[in-house]
């Protein structure tokens, strides 16, 4: 999570093979605690940087051995945003 918007966007391209630089995508990624997300976002002529922190708690982000890239719909955005796992537990 020391990364700023330079690396953030070379592990994009490095480890995903995206284009950072696609204008309206976002990326987010999380450290080892949980309690905190970092994002990066093209506008068109230059990247926004987000961070956030949470105060209590840790965010339900995926479990993984391997760093993989997943895409989010805008329901499974909000519900990790909200501390909520993205899939939904109920079947």
């Amino acid at each position: 999570m020391r990364n700023g918007v330079t690396g953030l966007a070379a592990q994009v391209s490095l480890r995903s093979g995206l284009d950072p630089t696609e204008k309206g995508s976002l990326f987010l990624f999380c450290g080892w605690r949980k309690d905190r997300i970092k994002g990066i976002m093209y506008e068109g002529d230059g990247f926004i940087l987000i961070n956030k922190r949470l105060t209590n708690g840790r965010y339900c982000w995926p479990e993984s051995q391997e760093r993989e890239t997943k895409s989010l719909t805008l329901e499974e955005y909000d519900r990790l945003m909200s501390g909520f796992p993205i899939a939904s537990t109920i079947k």
